[in-house]
């Protein structure tokens, strides 16, 4: 055969191979994690809660199901859509995209030693519901807190503490004070579960925005707690 045929029939099917390669490309999502159903953005607070529960059941079974963080990632450059606010410590132990299972751009994550709700977290949690469309706010306390740890020696003793670690005692002491008034077995797991329940009744009754959007089904609070023994978090 010619070498000009043989050039001719090798163009035919580089291009034959092309096309078949469009078309297999074709039926192939462009991001592929989106496919699956726990990506599915929830249809309300209900659903969102439920998907973190899930994703917390998957981590302590150990069968996590975010582990390839490619995919998708030049969708996210364009946008995020979290479905979720998670209010927790800055505890380098705690952390609520790996607790809960969830991939970049799921989760909005709010974090201060202690995970009680300031001004500037306040804010932005507004953000997170009026511009994003996070569909709950869950305040998620944990085991053997530092923080809670610090505000009970402070309450119950006196300690002063340096530096600014006084706006964290202030900004605590309500939650352990209101604990040790039922004087608990635990008053340090007491005082956790309370400071995580007054700073989620705090996020669902503020006003104007948080508020408007619980009373018109949008959004939903909660309260949990993180046993890092475990991994598992329980939902008061």
């Amino acid at each position: 055969m010619c070498q000009q045929c043989i050039a001719s029939l090798s163009r035919r099917s580089l291009i034959r191979g092309g096309a078949v390669a469009l078309a297999a490309a074709a039926t192939i999502p462009l991001h592929p994690i989106a496919a699956r159903a726990e990506d599915a953005d929830p249809g309300n607070p209900d659903e969102a809660i439920q998907r973190l529960i899930d994703g917390n059941a998957r981590y302590v079974a150990n069968t996590p199901i975010n582990t390839d963080f490619s995919p998708g990632r030049a969708e996210r450059a364009r946008g995020q859509a979290p479905f979720a606010a998670i209010v927790s410590c800055a505890d380098s132990r705690v952390a609520p995209e790996v607790i809960f299972d969830q991939g970049p751009g799921d989760l909005f994550v709010v974090r201060v030693a202690g995970n009680f709700i300031n001004e500037d977290g306040l804010a932005s949690l507004e953000y997170g519901s009026l511009v994003l469309g996070i569909k709950t706010i869950v305040v998620l306390g944990h085991s053997a807190c530092g923080a809670i740890g610090a505000t009970i020696d402070a309450v119950k003793n006196g300690t002063e503490l340096p530096g600014h670690l006084p706006s964290l005692i202030d900004a605590i002491r309500p939650a352990v004070e209101a604990a040790m008034a039922a004087n608990p077995d635990d008053l340090l797991a007491a005082a956790t579960a309370e400071n995580a329940r007054l700073n989620a009744e705090y996020a669902a009754t503020a006003t104007p925005i948080l508020s408007e959007a619980r009373k018109a089904g949008k959004l939903k609070t909660a309260s949990g707690g993180y046993d890092i023994a475990t991994g598992k978090v329980t939902f008061a």
